[in-house]
């Protein structure tokens, strides 16, 4: 078994790797060499990537029809949660309502009250 390394960056715990890579962008922003995106450069960018991306037919449908399950998913889960009628939340309430029917062997007893509503 070969033994590993305690020597190096990536031996390092995140918390260490962060704070000397703190220490390196903020040494190269004080020199000058640090470059930092215009908003031209950023939007040009973002519209080569865009060009690639959707230059695969394939790959944009697919990530289209991941969005548009991912989406209809959502709406469902939250029509269900305004609703109240979850299929867990069902079937919980039909077993409950099993259980009190088998549990209740005497009729209900009717009071002044509830005979005078009727």
């Amino acid at each position: 078994m070969a033994d590993t390394s305690k020597r190096g960056f990536a031996s390092m715990d995140r918390a260490k790797q962060r704070e000397i890579a703190s220490k390196g962008g903020k040494a190269a922003h004080a020199k000058g060499t640090a470059h930092e995106f215009t908003p031209e450069e950023a939007r040009e960018a973002g519209r080569k990537g865009g060009e690639a991306v959707s230059r695969d037919r394939a790959h944009m449908a697919e990530i289209g029809r991941a969005g548009g399950k991912n989406s209809h998913k959502n709406r469902k889960s939250k029509a269900e949660k305004e609703a109240g009628t979850s299929s867990e939340a069902s079937q919980e309430t039909t077993e409950e309502s099993k259980v009190q029917e088998e549990t209740s062997e005497e009729p209900e007893k009717t009071t002044r009250k509830s005979q005078k509503k009727k």
